[in-house]
C-alpha cells in the first residue's frame, strides 16, 4: 500500500502583499481554519513577501522551493493576467495550482468629501475626459481591479489607456493613497474598503458583482444596477512549487476543503463579503483554461494586451 503524504514540519503559507493586504487576509484565515479545525499536524506559519505586484513571493521564496510540498502560496488571476500583459515571463503553468478558495469583487470608492458623489459621477468623468481621472489600484496593471475600471470606460465612451493608474503592493496602500489625495478613486477588492467605510472616510460608488454584498458593504450598488455590463471578479486560491507530487496535492486539497467547511471560515466569508469558491482537480484545470482564453480576449478589447500575446491570439 502507497504512503500517504504529510508534512513533517511546520507547512508556510506565503502571501505576496503584507499583512493585512488582501492575500494576506485569505492566508490568515486559512490557516486559522485549518488550525481550529486540527487538520495538520505540524504549525502553520505565514510568510509575507510583498514587492513587484506580489510576484516577488513566487519569485523570491516558492521558486527557492521546487517540490517541496511544505510550502503553498496564496495565488490569484494575477499569476494569468501578470504574464498576459508581459508585465511577468511566467504563469500559473510553471506552479501547481492546488485549489481556489473565494472571489472578492471589485470596489469602487472615493474619499467622503469627494465631488463624485454617485457612480454616475464617476462614469461621466470617465466618458468626457478619462485622463483627468486617477486611479489608485492593486497590484498589478491588467489585473481584475484594471479590466472592471477599462470595462466601465469603454463602456461610457472613454479611452482606456487614459486614466492615470497608480499601482500599489496592498489594495489598503491604494485606498490611503485616496484618503492622502494621490487619486481620485481607489478600484479594490471590496473587503479592503471596510475600516474606511465604517469610518466615514470614504464613500462607495459601485462594485463589480452580480447582485449586492452583504453586510456593510450591501450600502452600494453594483454596476450592473446602474445599468453597466461589469462584473468582475478576483479570486484566490492555493498554488503549491513547481515539481510537488500528486499525493502532495491531494493531501493539500483534502485539508484546504475540510478547512472550507470550518466555521470559523464561514464567519471569514461573511464578515469580509467574500464569494465561496472551492474549486480543485480537473475542474480547477479547466476553470484556469477556460479563465485564461477568457482574459486574453478581454486584454486585447481593451488594449492592454502585451504585443507578444496579441500575435500569439492573432494566429
Amino acid at each position: 500500500m502507497a504512503k500517504v503524504w504529510k508534512p513533517d514540519r511546520p507547512v508556510r503559507i506565503v502571501a505576496g502583499t503584507p499583512p493585512g493586504g488582501g492575500l494576506d487576509r485569505v492566508a490568515r484565515a486559512i490557516a486559522r481554519a485549518i488550525e481550529e479545525g486540527s487538520l495538520i499536524d505540524v504549525p502553520v506559519e505565514i510568510v509575507n513577501i510583498p514587492g513587484g505586484g506580489a510576484r516577488r513571493a513566487w519569485t523570491h521564496y516558492i521558486d527557492n522551493h521546487p517540490g517541496d510540498g511544505h510550502i503553498v502560496g496564496i495565488s490569484s488571476p494575477n499569476l494569468t493576467t501578470d504574464y498576459l500583459v508581459g508585465a511577468a515571463n511566467f504563469e500559473h503553468s510553471k506552479y501547481v495550482p492546488i485549489a481556489t478558495l473565494v472571489t472578492e469583487y471589485i470596489a469602487f470608492a472615493v474619499r467622503s468629501d469627494s465631488g463624485m458623489k454617485t457612480g454616475a459621477d464617476f462614469l461621466s468623468r470617465l466618458g468626457q475626459d478619462a485622463a483627468l481621472v486617477t486611479v489608485a489600484l492593486s497590484t498589478a496593471r491588467g489585473n481584475p481591479n484594471h479590466i472592471a475600471l477599462a470595462r466601465l470606460t469603454q463602456q461610457w465612451g472613454g479611452d482606456v489607456n487614459a486614466p492615470v493608474i497608480r499601482v500599489f503592493d496592498s489594495a489598503l496602500d491604494a485606498v490611503a493613497d485616496i484618503l492622502a489625495g494621490g487619486a481620485n478613486v481607489c478600484a479594490v477588492t471590496a473587503a479592503s474598503v471596510l475600516a474606511e467605510l465604517n469610518a466615514g472616510r470614504i464613500r462607495l460608488l459601485g462594485i463589480s458583482a452580480p447582485e449586492r454584498l452583504p453586510g456593510a458593504l450591501a450600502v452600494a450598488s453594483t454596476w450592473i444596477e446602474q445599468s453597466v455590463d461589469c462584473v468582475v471578479g478576483a479570486w484566490r486560491g492555493i498554488t503549491g512549487a513547481s515539481g510537488i507530487t500528486a499525493e502532495q496535492v491531494a493531501y493539500w486539497a483534502s485539508v484546504l476543503k475540510a478547512a472550507t467547511a470550518q466555521p470559523v471560515w464561514r464567519e471569514e466569508l461573511s464578515r469580509l463579503s467574500w464569494s465561496p469558491m472551492f474549486q480543485s482537480g480537473a475542474v480547477l484545470r479547466e476553470y484556469l483554461d477556460q479563465e485564461r482564453a477568457q482574459f486574453v480576449a478581454m486584454l486585447d478589447e481593451l488594449d492592454l494586451l502585451s504585443t507578444f500575446h496579441r500575435k500569439a491570439a492573432d494566429r
